[in-house]
């Protein structure tokens, strides 16, 4: 089973831009999915991006999409979350997920996932 190690939040005002890391030791390839969650404080975990590792499949919630870009390092087996145009509500800790079969649904659930990072936290202030 692969391990998840998230990095990259911070504090930040609105309208900024940071850039979350989550980097995968273990075994990767074409059947690999992974995703960002994130979760506030009293809400339940949402769904944010998924991309498929080996090839360029991506796919975004609506609160997010172009403002939030998916890539990834094969080299560092690392993928990374771009997020632009941070608002307040982007405030969260973001979770990295993944899983090695196809996504049985779209937009994913938590569930559908079976290994997690510990999450990073990210705060934007108006």
């Amino acid at each position: 089973q692969v391990q998840l190690v998230e990095s990259g939040g911070g504090l930040v005002q609105a309208g900024d831009s940071l850039r979350l890391s989550c980097a995968a030791s273990g075994r990767t390839g074409s059947s690999f999915w992974m995703a960002w969650f994130r979760q506030a404080p009293g809400k339940e975990r949402e769904f944010v991006a998924f991309a498929r590792w080996s090839v360029g499949s991506t796919y975004y919630a609506d609160s997010v999409k172009g403002r939030f870009t998916i890539s990834r390092d094969y080299a560092k087996n690392t993928m990374y979350l771009q997020m632009n145009s941070l608002k307040p509500e982007d405030t969260a800790v973001y979770y990295c997920a993944s899983r090695y079969a196809i996504l049985p649904n779209i937009p994913p659930r938590a569930a559908d996932f079976d290994s997690w990072g510990q999450g990073t936290q990210v705060t934007v202030s108006s």
